[in-house]
């Protein structure tokens, strides 16, 4: 029984330590930063929330200006018509050109 014991602590010790180091299936990846997954967003459907969460350099209230802004003057043509929206210059567009669609 001691030895029982001993081996599943030796186990889970070693299952942390490798698991924090990125070895094992005790690490948890972060599937976005890899370059071949593309994520986009179609900034004339897409809410509030969604555009904050995949836009980088947009927040919640610069998000929530740019569905305010496609509610009152109708859907964007072009990820540069973004720029119109208060808050969202060139740089932020450019940063996003990859992961913003107008369908």
């Amino acid at each position: 029984m001691k030895g029982k014991k001993m081996m599943v602590s030796l186990l889970t010790l070693m299952a942390l330590c490798f698991g924090t180091l990125g070895f094992g299936s005790f690490a948890i990846a972060d599937d976005t930063s890899d370059p071949l997954i593309e994520l986009t967003v179609n900034i004339n459907e897409a809410d509030a929330v969604t555009l904050a969460d995949m836009l980088d350099g947009v927040g919640l209230s610069r998000a929530e200006a740019i569905v305010a802004y496609r509610e009152a003057h109708g859907k964007f043509y072009s990820a540069e018509e973004l720029t119109a929206v208060r808050g969202i210059g060139k740089a932020t567009v450019a940063r996003n050109e990859t992961r913003i669609t107008v369908e």
